[in-house]
């Protein structure tokens, strides 16, 4: 995450770029990979902030400057990322995939999935399964 802003924000001059900001870039990076607080369902910009220990000011102001969102999208992206993954492994059925990826309805779920992959999670399935080249036939 270091080495990453350095070369996308810090070398750039971006305005009042400060030190707090990439320590909070950092931790948002580490709290959303590492730890999967996406999961969460009551995730807020509240808990998070509690987490991180900061204020809400502060987070809201760098997720919005050095992730381009706002946290609510940003977190939505992670989960739907996470529930393209799923979907690719077969690790769970079209039906639980909301509450497994972190969303509290299934309607929030299909508009974050289609907004950030383009397409259904039924069609993004179907898809994948064309894309994946089947096994070769040996004949004995």
């Amino acid at each position: 995450a270091h080495i990453y802003w350095e070369q996308k924000f810090a070398g750039r001059n971006v305005k009042q770029a400060r030190k707090i900001d990439c320590e909070l870039y950092k931790y948002v990076l580490y709290y959303l990979e590492v730890r999967q607080v996406f999961l969460d369902p009551k995730l807020s910009l509240n808990k998070l902030s509690d987490m991180i220990e900061t204020n809400q000011t502060y987070l809201s102001n760098v997720v919005n400057r050095y992730f381009g969102c706002h946290l609510k999208d940003l977190v939505n992206t992670y989960r739907v990322e996470y529930a393209k993954e799923l979907l690719r492994s077969g690790g769970c059925p079209l039906e639980e995939l909301p509450q497994r990826c972190g969303f509290l309805s299934r309607s929030t779920f299909y508009t974050s999935f289609k907004k950030v992959a383009g397409v259904s999670p039924k069609r993004y399935m179907k898809q994948e399964q064309r894309a994946v080249p089947s096994e070769p036939i040996e004949y004995v």
